[in-house]
């Protein structure tokens, strides 16, 4: 299956294959290609999570995620917006929005990335499905990130996915429940 099958659809480059291992409960290994970028991301559980640039040409490097740790100097990447009005998460992440130092609506896949590689601070996505989430999941937690549902559950299968560099993660939470 296609992560971004909209925009693909459309001729966007900014499409994904997510496959993700789950053992036991546990996801254990993932990985996250998008070709017509160049472009894919890997990890292990206790392992770390990795990247290329062009697949064929560069070596891996090791993700981290950034070390932001105030809300103002965040960058916040979203979704879909109509997806918050109508699961009655709009103003949340509005606050969040404005309480941070940028925002931008990349979705998907991409976004998740962005958290891992360090480029951005928060990532979320008010609905979506295990298979949307479970390999971004892992990534961003072997990048030393966080990764949870709407109520902080530590969970690909939530139905809703908030990613973080960690640091941020309570207060992005907080903030998208309170409004």
């Amino acid at each position: 299956p296609i992560d971004g099958t909209k925009g693909y659809v459309r001729g966007m480059p900014v499409w994904a294959t997510l496959l993700a291992l789950e053992e036991q409960g546990e996801i254990t290994a993932a990985v996250v290609s998008a070709p017509a970028m160049g472009r894919r991301w890997w990890a292990a559980r206790g392992q770390g999570a990795f990247t290329n640039r062009d697949t064929a040409a560069e070596q891996s490097r090791p993700l981290r995620v950034s070390a932001i740790e105030v809300l103002a100097d965040a960058q916040v990447c979203y979704g879909d917006v109509d997806l918050y009005e109508r699961s009655g998460h709009l103003e949340g992440l509005l606050a969040l929005i404005r309480g941070c130092w940028r925002a931008r609506g990349f979705g998907e896949f991409w976004q998740y990335m962005l958290v891992a590689e360090g480029l951005a601070e928060i990532a979320s996505d008010p609905a979506a499905k295990l298979w949307d989430f479970a390999a971004p999941m892992l990534v961003v937690q072997e990048a030393g990130g966080r990764f949870s549902d709407f109520t902080g559950l530590e969970t690909a299968d939530g139905g809703s996915g908030l990613a973080s560099n960690g640091f941020l993660h309570d207060a992005a939470l907080t903030t998208l429940a309170d409004h």
